[in-house]
C-alpha cells in the first residue's frame, strides 16, 4: 500500500469500533514494517490490564484478518507485515503515526473507560488444541448464524458464561463468529450446537420433504437451508417455488437464516429467468399461509411468478386480485 492509500485507509476506511487496528499499524510502523503477534499484543496490553494471550488471539483471528482482507498487511506464521512498508519515507511513517495517534486519541476521549470495561470479567486462555476441537466440531462455521471462518473470524464462546459460573470444559464451548459472540455477551446461555439437528427436521410423507430425496431431479438450485424447483402446476412459464429444507408449516415458522437462504436463491433465479427470457418484465412474490389463504401443501413454499406484457388484460392491483373486485382502486 502506498502512503496515499494508507492515509485514505486510516482516515476513511478504518473502523474505530476498537483500538486494535490503529495500535497494530502503529506497532508495525515503529518496528520496521513487521512485528510478531506478541509484540503487537504488548502494544495493546499497555492500555488494557488483561492477559497478553487474549490479545495475541485477537491479533491472529480478528484484527489481523481484517487488515489482511483490506490489503493493508500480510501474515507469515505469527509475524504480521505492513505491505509496501519499504516504499515509505521516514517522514511518511511519522505522518501515518501521527494520524493513527490522533484517531486513537479522539476515540478514547469519546469512549473513555468503556474501551476495556467489558474485559473485566474472569477470562482464562483457551488452549489451541481445545480451540481446534471446538472449531472442528462446528465444521468451521458459526454455530449461531452459520457464517464460515473464511468470511468472519470465529471465537470459542462459553455457552454458560463464566460470570454465571459456566465451566471451562469442552461441553460448555461453542464456536461463534466474533459478531454473534459480541451480541451474545454474557447475557445468554443459548446452546447453538443443536441447530444442525433443528435444520435437519423432515416429515415423512410431506411432498416437499420427500422431494429432497426421491425427486431431486426437479431441484434447480439449492443451498444449505433451502432449495428451488419449478412449480408443478405453473401459472406462468418460469413459475418457481422456494422451499426451506426443514419441515416448517408456513412462512411464519421460518427462522431468519432460512429467510436469508430463500432470498439468496430467489435473487439468483430471478436473474437467471430474465437472462433466459428477456420478455419477463416483472414478478409476483407470494406465499399461502393457512388453508383459508389457499395453502394446500403444509410445508412452507414461496412463489416467484414471472410476469410479461399482456399475460393478463388488466394487471393493476397484482396480488390484490386474490379478492374479487379488490384489484382496481
Amino acid at each position: 500500500m502506498t502512503f496515499d492509500q494508507l492515509i485514505h485507509y486510516i482516515s476513511k476506511d478504518m473502523k474505530m469500533s476498537h483500538v486494535y487496528q490503529p495500535l497494530m499499524l502503529m506497532t508495525l510502523l515503529k518496528h520496521g514494517g513487521q512485528a510478531s503477534e506478541s509484540t503487537i499484543a504488548k502494544a495493546i496490553l499497555e492500555l488494557d490490564p488483561v492477559q497478553q494471550k487474549y490479545y495475541e488471539d485477537r491479533v491472529r483471528n480478528m484484527v489481523g484478518v481484517v487488515l489482511q482482507k483490506n490489503g493493508v498487511t500480510t501474515r507469515t506464521k505469527a509475524v504480521h507485515a505492513l505491505n509496501d512498508f519499504d516504499s515509505l519515507s521516514q517522514e511518511q511513517i511519522n505522518g501515518l503515526l501521527a494520524l493513527l495517534q490522533r484517531r486513537l486519541a479522539e476515540e478514547m476521549v469519546d469512549r473513555g473507560e468503556q474501551f476495556f470495561k467489558h474485559r473485566a470479567t474472569d477470562r482464562e486462555v483457551i488452549s489451541g488444541s481445545v480451540r481446534f476441537q471446538v472449531l472442528e466440531r462446528a465444521k468451521g462455521r458459526c454455530e449461531c448464524c452459520g457464517i464460515s471462518k473464511e468470511d468472519r473470524p470465529l471465537d470459542v464462546d462459553h455457552i454458560i458464561p463464566r460470570s454465571k459460573k459456566g465451566k471451562n470444559d469442552l461441553s460448555n464451548y461453542q464456536a461463534l463468529c466474533w459478531l454473534c459472540n459480541a451480541n451474545k455477551g454474557n447475557r445468554s446461555t443459548t446452546d447453538f450446537r443443536n441447530l444442525e439437528a433443528f435444520y435437519a427436521t423432515r416429515t415423512k410423507g410431506c411432498l416437499f420433504c420427500d422431494a429432497q430425496v426421491i425427486d431431486r431431479q426437479r431441484i434447480v438450485a439449492e443451498n444449505d437451508l433451502a432449495y428451488a424447483t419449478r412449480d408443478g402446476f405453473p401459472v406462468a412459464v418460469g413459475h418457481t417455488l422456494f422451499i426451506p429444507k426443514r419441515h416448517a408449516l408456513d412462512y411464519f415458522e421460518l427462522v431468519q437464516a432460512e429467510v436469508n437462504a430463500i432470498n439468496a436463491l430467489m435473487a439468483d433465479q430471478k436473474a437467471l429467468l430474465q437472462r433466459e427470457d428477456p420478455t419477463i418484465e416483472g414478478f409476483n412474490i407470494g406465499m399461502n399461509c393457512g388453508e383459508v389463504a389457499g395453502q394446500s401443501v403444509f410445508h412452507c413454499h414461496v412463489h416467484l411468478i414471472p410476469r410479461r406484457v399482456g399475460d393478463v388484460e388488466k394487471p393493476k392491483g397484482g396480488v390484490r386480485n386474490l379478492m374479487p373486485g379488490k384489484g382496481h382502486y
